[in-house]
């Protein structure tokens, strides 16, 4: 295998993969998940991967591991994944889905993607180039106090008024078409740089997930994924910043236990919604050895529940 995924061996473990056992993986990517999956199934295995990614889902390897009996692979958005789940007969039946978040190293290095400000590009940002605004047409019709929302929401970024404000005085002038041109025009504005990131970085984030819908996706195959599950069967969540991280966290602690906390109003236990999954682990981070081969994996957390 030439690519191992991040985290790749702890997610395989966290999964407690079964022979014969039902599992999705949401992030095909460069498939590294996959095959491991399906190195640990048995014949009576099965394992559907999907991706909103075309480029992925028409890769030479995913066409290879289309051969595979035990394998199917669909071009899909997070948030299709009860439909596609229902569609092959497994709600309540899923043994294990696992949730690979962010940007892949592919889409990272094609410049004609437009998500990295290192290389120069149509800025375009779009998860599925097939659908949906490109980055360059939102910040065209965008107006400054949603662009400040998303900058400082999205991308945490202190500086998005500023940011925000050149964006808007430049594109009266011209458009914003590649990746270069933002990347520039937020370096001039930011008033200092922070130490081994480019001013730019949170930017490209911010607008990134909203053209993307990334975080109403993350919440939507969150809640999803907890009723496909069946009786032990496993959620493992990779996530790379922290807003995903936040929403994960909240969410599997939301249905760890008691969701309704009465304080000492005279409510019975019976009248009380419960959780359906638990906690099995504390959030898991990237061993250092992996972090020194693959720099992405310092900034990885890993989260595992279970169904009950």
């Amino acid at each position: 295998m030439e690519h191992l995924p991040v985290m790749y061996a702890e997610a395989l473990q966290q999964l407690a993969i079964k022979e014969d056992g039902i599992y999705l993986d949401c992030t095909f990517g460069r498939g590294g998940h996959s095959q491991g999956i399906l190195e640990r199934l048995g014949q009576d295995g099965r394992l559907l991967a999907f991706d909103r990614d075309l480029d992925a889902i028409n890769s030479d390897l995913a066409q290879a591991m289309r051969e595979d009996k035990r394998f199917k692979l669909k071009q899909s958005c997070f948030s299709e994944l009860e439909n596609l789940v229902e569609s092959e007969g497994w709600a309540g039946k899923v043994d294990g889905i696992l949730i690979d978040l962010g940007v892949s190293s592919p889409q990272l290095d094609n410049p004609e993607r437009g998500f990295s400000f290192l290389r120069d590009g149509p800025l375009d940002m779009r998860m599925d180039g097939t659908a949906g605004v490109t980055a360059a047409q939102w910040l065209a019709g965008v107006d400054e106090k949603e662009l400040v929302r998303v900058l400082f929401e999205y991308g945490e970024e202190r500086f998005a008024r500023r940011i925000a404000h050149a964006i808007i005085e430049r594109r009266i002038e011209a458009p914003i078409t590649t990746t270069r041109e933002l990347a520039k025009l937020i370096e001039d504005v930011v008033p200092f740089k922070e130490q081994h990131k480019h001013p730019a970085t949170r930017s490209f984030q911010a607008i990134r997930i909203e053209i993307n819908r990334e975080l109403d996706e993350l919440k939507d195959v969150l809640e999803q994924s907890a009723r496909v599950l069946k009786s032990g069967g496993r959620l493992v969540v990779i996530s790379f910043h922290s807003l995903e991280d936040r929403i994960v966290k909240r969410f599997i602690r939301a249905e760890s236990g008691a969701k309704y906390n009465p304080g000492k109003l005279p409510v019975k236990e019976v009248d009380i919604a419960k959780g359906i999954l638990k906690k099995t682990a504390k959030a898991l981070k990237a061993g250092p050895q992996e972090v020194v081969q693959n720099a992405r994996a310092r900034s990885a957390v890993m989260r595992v529940a279970e169904r009950v």
